[in-house]
Order: C-alpha cells, then structure tokens, then sequence
C-alpha cells in the first residue's frame, strides 16, 4: 500500500532563478519541479528549450513573472554540434535518418565556411520546422508530424546576430561543425543546422544543444536542478535574483514617495526624463521596485505594476545585493 503523498505547503515568493535546464527535461518538467522546491505559489518560465537541449532558463516566481515576456523578446545565444552527412526527420538526433550523403573537402574549404556563415548572418528567412509547437488550425505542427502530415510553412523573419563555425574532427576526417550563434527570439537552431548542411550540399542534423545566454543571462550564473536538491531551503531562496534582473536594459528612474504611490495607483508623472521606451521605476523610501513603464515628453507612464502586496513581500524577504 502506498503512503499518502505529503501535502506542500505553497508560499509567496519572488525572483528570477537561473536555471540550468538538464538534458531530457521539458521546460516546464523543470520549472515544476523548480517550483516544488521553492514551494512557490506562482510561477513561469521565458520561453521554451527542447528537451534535447540543455542550458540557461530564466524561471519566474510570483512577480517576476509580469516582466518574463521581456525575455521571450530577448536576444539569446547558443552553441550547437552540426552532425554533417546525415539528415533526420526531426533535423535532431532523436528523428529517423532520412538521407546520408558523402562529406567531400571541397564542400568545407575556408571560402565555402566563410561563405556559408555570411550567408545566414543577419536578417534571414527561415522555415519552421514541422517537428515545433507552432499550431496549424488550432493543432501544434509536430502533432501532424507525428501523424506523417506535411503543412505548408510560411517563412518568418528572423535576425543571426553573430555566428561562427569551427569544424570537428574524427580522426583526419571532418565529422561535424560546431556553432556558437546569438541570434533573435523565433530562431530554430535546428532549422538554422539543416540549412548550413544543405547550403554545404551534404545535408546535416544537430546532434548538441545549449543555451548559454539570454537577454545577458549567462550561463557561468546558472544553478542545476540536483544543485537545488541538495539545498536546504534558505539556501534555494538565496539562489533567486530579484524581479528588477529581467530589466537590466531599462532606465532605472526613482521616485519619491508621493509620486511612487501616485505611480502604483496607475497615474502618469512628469519629470525631466528623454524619451525612452523601458523605464524601470523604484520607490526611494523604501527602496523597492514598483513596476515598469516608458516616457514620452517627460511624461512616465505605467505599463506593468507591482502590487502593494508583492512589494510588502519582497521588502520582507532576504535583501538583495543585485543593482541594475
């Protein structure tokens, strides 16, 4: 007979934690299992990683999870494994093998690399993959996948900050190429692997991926979900950053109390502020947070806000070292 299963006691809590996603995980496995050691009431993750893909997920608790859509926004960074020679039909190593081709050298001479990675650096066109959660009449594309159903795509913008490419070895022969890219949200790096292949004309699949920074997260600031286990519990909530780490690429403006309280029930302020589309707004006594907003002709205006409540909270709770 099985014991009854301890009720968690769930609590308030507030932060941003760095969490290195493990392999095989959905990011929501891990944020729910994040969450269940916290103890957290509420809680949301930036933006998915493949269970196949491992690496930097910005988990938010409680009211850090009005900005999290700041880092689905946020430009990210990644290092990939590019399998030559093999397509699949997931464009990943979990897919059936499609197609294996020949890697010949003169497909890889340093002005075929150089010319490939100008190919897909900059604003590009990219098809998703059918093997994705993008939905198609209601119904996510990998479900009609699954079911051997192609759909049309149609091509998104998207934009490769940075890439480069390093080519692996096995032995003497070239093997694979290894791919660090910063690239903007919607970018599939499988889909960004199976093109680099088809434009060396020997088709390729990944079969390696991390994250290592988003929105200027990186990855050196990470804790793993086993790190978290072996914690005790005032040493998980240390690991949390504070809400204002989703908006370090705000104008911090800080108001006195009257305007601060005037600033949470909703109401604009003026100021001798510039035009700047993300402001961060804190209260001077006591030094807290309250929301986010923009200005326009020295005019701040609320966009998201803390509640008194939350704010209440997080004054009560551990002090923070982190600044923006």
């Amino acid at each position: 007979m099985n014991a009854p299963r301890t009720r968690v006691q769930r609590r308030p809590v507030h932060g941003v934690l760095l969490l290195d996603k493990p392999l095989g995980f959905s990011s929501n496995d891990a944020l729910q299992k994040a969450k269940w050691l916290l103890r957290a009431e509420k809680a949301g993750h930036t933006g998915t990683l493949d269970p196949l893909a491992t690496g930097v997920l910005p988990l938010c608790f409680g009211a850090a999870t009005k900005f999290s859509q700041l880092q689905l926004d946020a430009p990210k960074t990644y290092e990939a494994i590019v399998q030559l020679g093999i397509t699949t039909t997931t464009g990943d190593a979990e897919g059936e093998v499609l197609a294996q081709c020949d890697v010949m050298p003169d497909m890889l001479t340093p002005e075929r690399l150089a010319q490939v990675q100008a190919q897909f650096t900059g604003p590009i066109r990219q098809v998703p993959p059918m093997y994705s959660a993008l939905k198609k009449d209601g119904k996510a594309l990998y479900e009609y996948a699954r079911a051997g159903i192609e759909v049309e795509r149609a091509a998104r913008d998207i934009e490769i900050y940075a890439l480069n490419m390093a080519l692996t070895l096995d032995g003497q022969a070239v093997t694979a190429i290894k791919i660090v890219v910063t690239c903007s949200k919607g970018t599939y790096i499988r889909t960004l692997g199976e093109d680099i292949g088809a434009a060396l004309g020997c088709g390729a699949h990944l079969t390696f991926l991390r994250r290592i920074d988003t929105g200027g997260l990186g990855i050196e600031r990470c804790v793993t979900l086993a790190q978290l286990e072996a914690m005790d519990e005032a040493q998980r909530l240390a690991c949390l950053l504070p809400p204002e780490a989703l908006l370090v690429d705000h104008l911090k403006i800080t108001l006195d109390s009257e305007d601060a309280a005037r600033f949470l029930s909703g109401v604009r302020r003026r100021g001798a502020w510039p035009d700047t589309p993300a402001v961060a707004v804190f209260g001077a006594d006591p030094a807290a947070l309250l929301g986010v907003g923009h200005t326009v002709a020295g005019e701040l205006i609320p966009d998201r806000l803390l509640s008194p409540i939350e704010i209440e909270q997080i004054l009560q709770s551990t002090p923070s070292t982190f600044s923006l």
